[in-house]
């Protein structure tokens, strides 16, 4: 299972699109016992590391530790790492005389200085690591079948991580082609909303004052265009639109840059709204606020 994996392989070189949520579990048989890996990942504003290791492995927390960061760099990660034996009865099981006979002097001086102290239940002596001869496996075999298995659970970590991140690249660019065909949609909205506005603006003034003063029209419509222009916002709309892209399919962490990236474009969106004077504009305000929001909710998962 192991031979094929390549020691302290950094996905951070390799990573596309990654998701913070992902899951993995692995079980490696040793000859008395069964290694169990669980490695669970949830979107987490920081990395988040929380460990429950066996006794037997658990000098490698800070080991772990070092790998997982430097295969993540945002995430809440759950490492789970047991060591169950396996009951075999072909297993010759033998009592350790000697280490049996250790605890009971060290209960005896215990009790000696707390009478009220309880002696060690035959359970209790049982379960005491390598009282039973013929069951324990040597620490040196458990660790080297931890430190392989860790590296193997990352890589399956990350394949589900990588799987779920492309999933949510496709929503997101789904969503950014709808803003690109918004954006479209209102760049020729502008000039037949000028002259929609001209032609009420002679039809008043020449109801009202009976007379058509072409000087006051025309400083009307610069005033009107001014007020209304969203050529600047419909470029910066564009700019970040193309800024999302780019970072979708560079290998670097995105998230973080995604999140300031949504928070421009809903500014951008308000401005539209903002200066809207038609029905058409204030739709498509609300249409980009929409998307960006949705947008949004799918980038929190991304690392």
């Amino acid at each position: 299972m192991f031979d094929t994996i390549v020691p302290n392989l950094n996905w951070k070189i390799l990573q596309m699109t990654m998701s913070m949520t992902g899951f993995a579990a692995l079980e490696q048989p040793l000859d008395t016992a069964t290694l169990v890996l669980e490695l669970r990942a949830v979107n987490s504003r920081y990395l988040d590391l929380h460990f429950k290791l066996d006794d037997a492995v658990k000098n490698l927390e800070p080991t772990i530790r070092e790998r997982i960061a430097a295969n993540m760099s945002r995430g809440k990660v759950e490492c789970k790492l047991s060591l169950m034996p396996i009951a075999r009865l072909e297993t010759s099981l033998e009592i350790n005389e000697p280490l049996l006979k250790q605890l009971a002097a060290l209960s005896h001086q215990v009790q000696t200085v707390f009478p009220q102290s309880a002696a060690l239940t035959v359970n209790e002596i049982l379960q005491w690591p390598n009282v039973i001869i013929g069951q324990a496996v040597a620490t040196e075999t458990v660790l080297k079948a931890a430190l392989m298995l860790i590296e193997a659970g990352l890589l399956d970590l990350n394949a589900s991580r990588l799987r779920e991140g492309e999933k949510l690249k496709t929503l997101i660019l789904e969503r950014v082609a709808q803003i690109e065909t918004l954006v479209e949609k209102v760049k020729p909205l502008m000039a037949t909303l000028a002259k929609e506005y001209q032609t009420r603006l002679e039809a008043k003034l020449h109801e009202t004052i009976k007379t058509f003063d072409q000087e006051r029209i025309t400083q009307e419509l610069v005033l009107f265009a001014q007020r209304v222009d969203v050529d600047e916002e419909l470029t910066r709309l564009t700019a970040h639109v193309s800024e999302v892209k780019r970072i979708l399919n560079h290998t670097a962490p995105a998230g973080k840059r995604l999140d300031f990236l949504m928070q421009e474009l809903n500014r951008e969106a308000n401005t539209l709204g903002s200066k809207s004077v038609s029905v058409q504009t204030t739709q498509v305000s609300m249409e980009l606020k929409v998307l960006i929001e949705q947008m949004r909710e799918q980038i929190q998962n991304i690392e």
